[in-house]
């Protein structure tokens, strides 16, 4: 398991809903967990290891030992969002890159753990920035989409970088064929 760099296409596609939560989802969120822990992150989404489920994993802290601020949402879904304030984000399919982006301040949201039991929980600030960052990536939106003019000119260099490094990265065979980007 791999995380997936933009343009890769499994960043754009909406993810499917999980039905039945068994060995495989299991296996998948314990995967992401590493792989996040290994790139410092704070959250997951399964599309950016070019899985097609609606499942992300988290830890506000990104540190391996607070379990605590560990979290597996299953077809997590925003269900009540106030307020606005812009602050700097990145994301692991975008190494080095970080721009100011606008969410929303305090979100409450539910998902299902891996025993299927439905969960709720209201947070902000960062916690509720990674929360709609990571539900995002469910809906193949990304993190740049939400730039304004001057944040996607501030980025527009890096993003065309991004983009001829994967596609060296296709023509060394690294990805199946078929998978290029739609740009």
């Amino acid at each position: 398991m791999k995380i997936v760099p933009y343009p890769h296409p499994a960043l754009r596609s909406k993810s499917d809903v999980v039905k039945i939560i068994d060995q495989e989802i299991h296996a998948l969120a314990a995967g992401m967990l590493e792989l996040m822990y290994e790139r410092d992150g704070l959250g997951l989404a399964a599309p950016q290891v070019a899985s097609g489920q609606r499942l992300i994993v988290m830890n506000f802290a990104g540190d391996h030992d607070q379990k605590d601020k560990e979290y597996v949402a299953i077809n997590p879904v925003i269900v009540e969002a106030k307020g606005t304030v812009e602050d700097r984000e990145g994301c692991l399919s975008f190494p080095g890159l970080y721009a100011k982006v606008r969410r929303h301040k305090t979100v409450r949201v539910q998902a299902y753990n891996l025993k299927g039991e439905l969960y709720e929980m209201t947070c902000a600030e960062l916690a509720a920035r990674v929360w709609q960052h990571e539900i995002d990536h469910l809906d193949g939106v990304l993190f740049i989409d939400k730039l304004g003019m001057l944040g996607r000119m501030a980025t527009k260099k890096s993003i065309e970088e991004f983009q001829k490094d994967f596609k060296k990265s296709l023509d060394k065979g690294e990805y199946p064929p078929g998978t290029a980007p739609k740009l």
